[in-house]
């Protein structure tokens, strides 16, 4: 009896001392709002604001080579990388058939040649009868128009020589301008039909020391973009370098897929190693703003909101502008100046303070207006949110 007396009396004790552990647990505990806040001092420094995008490496003169005659290759004097010359040979067709119609040609020049020598005979026979009174006018006239046309046939056959002559110079390929063989698209045997369309042979890139970007930007990044701005991009095969360009042109011909409007910008590159090559992908970034000493805050800051200060302004419009921000507008001209708020700790509560922001780098905002100053301190993360109530708990009944 008295062992089962003992036991109850242990376990109340053990129920008490949980009891208080429980109650210790769930009291909402007083932290110092240093500890809850973790903040970020303001600072100057410097900002660089940029938009990003990927392009393809291409040179800047591509010159396609192709044949204006058909035939079959016959031999082949050029391959991919060779370094060519202008008017170097590249590629010979099969001249059989180019050059039997030029003798053709020839013949028929020979031919007309004959009738013209007859004509003229047989017109100043006919000028001397005439005189004599022993042809008529028409008589004459028959043998003068004879004679024209033979003048004529002669031109004419000598046109279409001048013609086959000149499809047997075509023949033999030759490069228009000096640079490198980028691509060879043809071997030797293979037929070239250039009935409908003149076919590429070669693709010569004219100067492999200077290339260009080409690369799309969205409609919300262009109006940013302007020529002569300084660009950096890296490639997949020198992932540890950093290449820098400068934007050629912002091209004015729209390309919309799905709704996206994107704009096509050049950016020139010099590639004097040649160690970047044609058909590489490049991740452009382009310098649009940049401030030296500017008064900065976090992102963070310009995100973060108290537990009780009501829903989160909408987010910047900008796709590449990570930071929230209202905007209202000046007071003498139309333009919208983007505002933002921050949270500075006064008397351990938050306090929201105003600030007009300019540029961004997704990472620190400049700060053009407002109550801070450098070296003030603003909130960026609350470490102790407020509990949510679930609806849950623990039932006594």
């Amino acid at each position: 009896m008295q062992t089962r007396i003992s036991r109850n009396i242990s376990i109340g004790i053990v129920l008490l001392l949980a009891g208080g552990a429980g109650i210790w647990w769930f009291i909402p505990k007083n932290e110092p709002a240093e500890a809850r806040y973790a903040t970020v001092t303001v600072e100057r420094g410097s900002i660089i604001q940029s938009v990003s995008a990927n392009g393809t490496l291409n040179p800047v003169v591509l010159v396609s080579v192709g044949s204006q005659i058909s035939g079959i290759v016959k031999k082949l004097h050029a391959d991919f990388n060779d370094q060519v010359k202008a008017g170097q040979v590249l590629l010979e067709l099969d001249p059989t058939l180019t050059h039997a119609q030029l003798l053709q040609s020839e013949a028929n020049i020979a031919n007309a040649q004959a009738s013209l020598e007859l004509a003229q005979a047989n017109e100043i026979r006919a000028r001397g009868l005439f005189e004599q009174e022993y042809v008529t006018r028409q008589d004459l006239d028959t043998a003068v128009q004879m004679l024209k046309a033979a003048k004529a046939q002669l031109a004419l056959a000598q046109a279409q020589m001048e013609r086959d002559r000149t499809n047997l110079s075509y023949t033999v390929i030759r490069s228009p301008v000096s640079g490198v063989v980028v691509s060879r698209l043809v071997d030797v045997g293979q037929t070239v039909a250039a009935s409908l369309q003149t076919p590429t042979l070669f693709q010569i890139a004219q100067d492999l020391s200077h290339m260009q970007i080409d690369t799309s930007y969205a409609e919300a990044d262009v109006g940013n973009i302007r020529v002569g701005q300084q660009a950096t991009f890296r490639v997949d095969a020198f992932p540890n370098r950093s290449f820098r360009g400068a934007v050629r042109q912002v091209r004015l011909n729209p390309t919309t897929q799905q709704n996206v409007v994107t704009y096509d910008v050049v950016v020139s590159v010099d590639n004097l190693d040649q160690v970047l090559m044609p058909g590489m992908t490049a991740y452009v970034n382009i310098v649009v703003a940049q401030r030296k000493d500017a008064l900065r805050v976090p992102n963070a800051a310009l995100r973060f909101r108290p537990g009780d200060a009501g829903p989160r302004p909408d987010k910047a419009r900008n796709s590449g502008d990570s930071r929230p921000k209202d905007e209202g507008r000046g007071k003498d001209k139309g333009d919208t100046i983007p505002m933002g708020t921050v949270y500075v700790l006064e008397k351990g509560q938050p306090k929201a303070v105003r600030l007009s922001v300019g540029i961004t780098d997704n990472r620190m905002t400049e700060v053009l207006g407002g109550e801070i100053k450098e070296g003030d301190a603003v909130v960026v993360e609350d470490r102790q949110p407020p509990a949510k109530n679930t609806g849950t708990g623990m039932r006594l009944f």
